[in-house]
């Protein structure tokens, strides 16, 4: 099998191609470096079935060709992140929306099947917890730029399932926090991975409110087990996944298992949203995914718990942050 995936270099993406080259699949990386980081692929560069091109999904031809040469292509290129959505709202939407709609109109000229990456955030504000894939989607004003993100991910899928209706043949699935090994040691994207480098450095660990809001963290491996499946089983075909741990945990609760697991010394702190966000921004209390659906149909369920990830994600910072601290002391 012949795999194209886009946004391949990133957190997800990078972890996605060792797993299909693992398999016995030729991979294609398509990434700009924007977020994702050529430190992450770079241990297949020296592989002959692994391919890396940089360059852009919004360029259409480009896009075109590379499709015409695979089997099936995971679209995970996207600006993601809350700081970077908040930053540029514009780029957000246009690239999202943009690069999605050029990868499935090529995919369905040329029969290829498609994995979409979508995301929980689709669900809002909703506190219909936990959340099924049909549930309605609750969002605040569209003069809240977080809902930005929300929406042009909706949009995604609006495009996913009506080009499915016309033969498309695709899957999507919604991830809730992914960690492990290679996230962005500046926390972009994962609360895990801004508390793992802060309390490694023995800085404060900056909880937002006060803490009680809930998430789901899911261990990269898994996250890739559920992609897999939706990407390949043909009774993932036209249907959209929650993929993801339904074990719920506070974000306070989080912050103290990192500094235990750490050994760490940092303090706590606790920074109100209107100051790490502004004044504007909206919270989502608690996020936590119904599962039944990929269990039934995918025989997929989360197998690595919350500590035993956070492990080996603690061990991976370990290895990875006084490297990084060296290639950036050269520069």
């Amino acid at each position: 099998m012949r795999v194209l995936i886009t946004g391949g270099a990133g957190f997800i993406g990078s972890h996605l191609a060792d797993r299909f080259l693992a398999e016995g699949a030729t991979v294609t990386v398509l990434d700009n470096l924007s977020t994702g980081r050529r430190h992450n692929i770079e241990h297949g560069l020296n592989s002959t079935q692994f391919r890396f091109v940089e360059g852009n999904v919004l360029d259409s031809r480009f896009v075109e060709q590379l499709v015409q040469e695979h089997d099936l292509v995971c679209h995970l290129a996207a600006v993601v992140g809350v700081d970077r959505v908040l930053a540029d709202p514009l780029r957000a939407i246009l690239h999202n929306v943009g690069g999605t709609e050029i990868a499935l109109a090529w995919a369905h000229k040329y029969g290829r099947r498609v994995l979409f990456a979508s995301t929980s955030e689709i669900y809002g504000k909703s506190s219909n917890v936990p959340f099924e894939e049909d549930d309605d989607r609750v969002l605040g004003s569209t003069q809240i730029t977080r809902w930005a993100y929300s929406t042009g991910k909706a949009l995604d899928e609006h495009l996913c399932l009506a080009y499915h209706a016309q033969g498309l043949p695709v899957s999507i699935v919604r991830y809730f926090n992914s960690y492990g090994p290679r996230l962005d040691p500046k926390g972009y994207g994962s609360v895990v991975g801004t508390f793992v480098a802060q309390a490694i450095a023995n800085e404060p660990v900056t909880v937002h409110h006060d803490g009680q809001q809930t998430r789901c963290f899911s261990y990269i491996d898994d996250t890739v087990q559920g992609s897999v499946l939706a990407a390949t089983a043909t009774q993932a075909l036209g249907q959209v996944f929650n993929i993801g741990s339904d074990t719920e945990t506070t974000i306070l609760g989080l912050a103290e298992l990192v500094r235990r697991l750490t050994e760490s010394e940092a303090e706590l702190t606790f920074v109100p949203h209107c100051d790490a966000y502004g004044a504007d921004f909206e919270d989502i209390p608690r996020r936590v995914p119904d599962v039944s659906k990929a269990e039934r149909l995918l025989g997929f369920r989360a197998q690595v718990s919350l500590e035993e990830g956070l492990q080996k994600t603690i061990a991976w910072f370990r290895n990875y942050l006084p490297t990084q601290a060296t290639t950036e002391g050269t520069d």
